[in-house]
C-alpha cells in the first residue's frame, strides 16, 4: 500500500521509520509547502520516497496513492482528511482526530459511505503494553483512583511568552495543552473504562489558550484526574489504583514502554512488551491490517472510541470557552 505523508513536522520521521518496518507499506510520497522543500528532499533521500508534492489536489489525483497520513497542525486535520476521503483514499489522522466532535462524526460517516478506512493515530491504544494493561485491570479489584500526569515544558512556550505563537499555542488552530498533550491521557483512560459520567476542566489560560490544565472525570465507582501541561514540567506518571492492586508507569501515555503491576502482597511485576519497535509501529500495523483485510468492523470500533474522546474534548473546551463558535 503506497502512502503519502502530509506534512513535514517532527512526527514525520517517526512515522516514516515505523512504516519501513511494515512490509505491506511503501513510503511513496510526501507533501509540504514549497518553503519546506529542503526538508522534504532530506526526507525523500533518507526514506527513499518517490514523489514530493506541493499541490494537494494533484497528490489526491495520483492513482498510485492509496492512503494518506495527515501530520498537519490540528485545525487542518479535518479539511485535509475530508478531501482525501472524498478522493477514495484511506486516511490516518494524527491526534487530535479533528477540531470538534461534529467534524469527527462527519469524517467517520463520509469514510463509511466511501468504503474507506479513516483512523486516528493514537499510539497507546495499540501497543502490546496497553493490551496487557487491559487484561490486568480486572485484577485490581474495585478501582478507586486513576491519575495521569503528562507535563512536558515546551520550547515553544518561551517563544509564546515573547509573542511568537506556534500552532500548538494558537487557539485558532485548535492548539493548547488539552488538545496537544492531555489527549493522550484521555485516550488511555477511555480505552480502559469507557466514557465517564461527568467531565470537568480547569485550565491555566494565557492569551486565550490553555497552556496547562487539569481534567477530572467521574466514573460510577471512582474518580480520575488527567493533568497535561506545556508551560511547566514534573515527573511523568500513570497510576491506576484498586483495592487489590495497582498499575504504575513513569512513561508518558503516548510512549508507554514499561509499566508495573503490583498487588496487595507487596509484589510487583514489570512489563515491557512493545518489542523495541518504533513508537508508531503498532498503530500503523493495525491500520494496515484493517485496510488490507477490509476489516471495516474493526475500523468502526476504533472510530467509536475516537468519537468518545472527541466528545470529552468538546465538553472540556466548552467549559473553559476554548471551543470557537465557528468550528463545525
Amino acid at each position: 500500500m503506497k502512502v503519502a505523508v502530509i506534512g513535514a513536522g517532527t512526527i514525520v520521521p517517526d512515522l516514516l521509520e515505523a512504516a519501513e518496518q511494515i512490509e505491506e507499506l511503501e513510503n511513496y510520497a510526501v507533501f509540504g509547502r514549497e518553503s519546506s522543500l529542503e526538508k522534504l528532499k532530506k526526507l525523500q533521500d533518507q526514506y527513499k520516497i518517490q514523489c514530493i508534492y506541493h499541490d494537494y489536489a494533484a497528490l489526491l489525483e495520483d492513482k498510485e496513492v492509496e492512503a494518506v497520513y495527515i501530520a498537519l497542525p490540528n485545525h487542518l486535520h479535518y479539511p485535509y482528511a475530508e478531501q482525501a476521503v472524498r478522493s477514495g483514499k484511506h486516511v490516518i489522522v494524527e491526534k487530535p482526530f479533528a477540531s470538534s466532535y461534529a467534524q469527527a462524526k462527519d469524517l467517520v460517516e463520509k469514510a463509511e459511505a466511501a468504503n474507506v478506512v479513516v483512523f486516528e493515530a493514537i499510539s497507546n491504544q495499540y501497543m502490546p503494553n496497553y493490551q496487557k494493561t487491559k487484561e490486568l485491570v480486572g485484577r485490581l479489584g474495585d478501582v478507586k483512583i486513576v491519575q495521569l500526569n503528562y507535563s512536558q515544558y515546551s520550547r515553544r512556550y518561551d517563544l509564546f511568552k515573547e509573542g511568537t505563537v506556534h500552532p500548538v499555542f494558537d487557539p485558532a488552530q485548535s492548539g493548547g495543552a488539552l488538545m496537544d498533550i492531555n489527549v493522550y491521557n484521555i485516550h488511555y483512560v477511555v480505552g480502559l473504562f469507557g466514557r465517564p459520567e461527568e467531565v470537568r476542566y480547569i485550565a491555566n489560560i494565557e492569551r486565550g489558550v490553555d497552556t496547562s490544565g487539569i481534567l477530572t472525570m467521574r466514573y460510577p465507582s471512582f474518580q480520575c484526574v488527567c493533568i497535561g501541561a506545556k508551560d511547566c514540567r514534573a515527573p511523568l506518571s500513570i497510576n491506576v489504583q484498586g483495592d487489590k492492586g495497582y498499575i504504575h508507569s513513569t512513561d508518558p501515555a503516548n510512549v508507554y514502554s514499561s509499566f508495573f503491576f503490583g498487588d496487595d502482597n507487596g509484589e510487583a511485576e514489570q512489563f515491557e512488551l512493545n518489542g523495541g519497535r518504533p513508537r508508531l509501529y503498532h498503530e500503523l500495523r493495525v491500520f494496515t491490517d484493517m485496510v488490507v483485510g477490509e476489516d471495516y468492523e474493526r475500523a468502526k470500533k476504533c472510530n467509536d472510541h475516537t468519537l468518545e474522546v472527541m466528545a470529552i474534548l468538546d465538553e472540556a473546551r466548552r467549559q473553559m470557552k476554548l471551543l470557537p463558535d465557528d468550528v463545525m
